[in-house]
């Protein structure tokens, strides 16, 4: 009996230190994996949060995309609808191989406007277009659409059908709808033929001519030193651009003439330097109106073949309640309608600049006369546009206001004036360095060559 409690002792106590022990471990590893964790912490630690509530979606309006995305650059204002719709496969090693086991499907829906038809429409957003022309109303059939405007939007969806798998490259909602309509015009009486066209008003700062401003003009980074109305120059004045092509040129044939250039880079610049050659021609040939100072209008390249509106043609911008004397002075893209040059532009609206347009909304009424160009061409006659420009409204019933009136807002050519001879001096004699009949050095941007050149 004595011998039994003994043993039962020794087996309490060897479990009760037994237990003790491992208690000591289990605490060491657990303070052990906490200061692991607490100095180099592997994993991240997951706290439980309450779910918020979702916010409701909103099906009638679904996403807009308007900033940069990964894939593509695409600030179109395109409304994009998505949706992911799985189907059941085969193994997944045959799926990877079959091209059409993981497609992308790009459809875009673009409903195409259709164009004001009558003087109420045209009101509707020009209110004071019939009060300006009265004589406009009588020149308005049903018959008076003109082909070009289905011409214009079947352009509009060749140009997104080509570009579709490119978003950077698709037309903006903006540019897309940017006329309201195209009119074929023909006065009752007196038979002038009148094309209108209903569109915003994008700015135009282009163009070049170093006979009336040297120096360069041009900021947008889109400028081009031409403009389609164009004549020979007639001064030795350069080009204040002629140099920068020539320089851009330079470093063309410079890199096609390095040994490591690859074949496509070579391509490039062949092209490069043939437009090059071709720009630097021109401006040592010919001058062209300049957008900061001439008051024009750009016309798309398919309007001409279809309404006969040309380059040098007269014409009106109609904004508000006011009238502005231009001339169509420049042919832009197929695919873009509404654009006048920054002088004009200015004049509607002063904070306008060649990266921000004076009228966003479709309110601009462009009246182009056809087969009115008087060539040959050359400086803008500001006195002859508004002649000849109150002289076309009256064929067509007259205006309730007068037209605005431009002013030459280019600065006349400093004239170099001729050094007198110096009376000799029987006490000072001439320096050595000084050259007898000697001009003194031009205060204007580029130097003006003297009488005697």
């Amino acid at each position: 009996m004595r011998k039994f409690r003994v043993r039962t002792l020794r087996f309490f106590a060897l479990l009760l230190l037994s237990a003790v022990l491992a208690a000591i471990v289990l605490r060491w590893i657990s303070l052990e994996q906490w200061h692991r964790t607490q100095v180099n912490p592997e994993e991240p630690i997951e706290i439980e949060a309450p779910e918020k509530s979702p916010t409701p979606a909103q099906p009638n309006k679904p996403p807009l995309i308007t900033g940069k995305l990964d894939t593509a650059r695409l600030f179109s204002g395109i409304t994009v609808q998505a949706a992911v719709e799985p189907t059941p496969g085969g193994a997944a090693s045959d799926e990877r191989a079959d091209p059409q086991s993981y497609v992308l499907e790009l459809k875009l829906h673009a409903r195409v406007p259709a164009p004001n038809k009558t003087i109420d429409e045209l009101a509707k957003v020009s209110p004071e277009l019939p009060r300006l022309l009265p004589g406009l109303a009588a020149m308005i059939t049903p018959e008076s659409v003109s082909p070009y405007f289905k011409e214009l939007y079947d352009t509009k969806l060749k140009n997104l059908r080509e570009n579709l798998v490119r978003l950077d490259q698709l037309l903006s909602r903006h540019n897309f709808y940017d006329c309201q309509t195209v009119l074929q015009l023909r006065h009752p009486e007196s038979h002038r033929r009148v094309v209108l066209l209903q569109a915003d008003m994008d700015v135009d700062a282009d163009g070049s001519d170093s006979d009336r401003l040297p120096a360069g003009s041009g900021s947008s980074p889109n400028f081009k030193p031409f403009t389609s109305f164009k004549w020979p120059k007639k001064s030795q004045l350069p080009n204040p651009y002629l140099a920068p092509t020539e320089e851009r040129l330079k470093r063309y044939e410079g890199e096609l003439a390095i040994k490591t250039t690859t074949a496509e880079r070579k391509r490039d610049l062949k092209a490069g330097i043939s437009v090059a050659r071709d720009e630097i021609e021109s401006m040592k040939k010919y001058s062209f109106l300049i957008g900061a100072t001439d008051p024009y209008i750009v016309i798309p390249s398919g309007l001409g073949k279809a309404d006969g509106g040309k380059v040098g043609d007269y014409a009106l911008v109609i904004f508000g309640d006011r009238i502005f004397p231009a001339i169509v002075g420049d042919v832009g893209p197929p695919d873009k309608t509404g654009e006048a040059s920054l002088r004009i532009a200015k004049e509607i609206n002063a904070l306008a600049t060649p990266n921000n347009r004076p009228v966003s909304d479709l309110k601009v009424t462009y009246l182009i006369f056809p087969g009115t160009a008087d060539p040959p061409f050359g400086p803008p006659d500001l006195e002859k546009l508004q002649a000849r420009s109150e002289a076309l409204v009256k064929e067509i019933g007259g205006a309730s206001v007068p037209l605005h009136h431009w002013e030459n807002i280019i600065p006349p050519l400093p004239t170099p004036t001729p050094t007198p001879t110096p009376t000799p001096s029987p006490t000072a004699t001439p320096s050595a360095s000084a050259s007898p009949g000697a001009s003194p050095s031009a205060t204007f941007a580029f130097p003006i060559p003297s009488p005697s050149a």
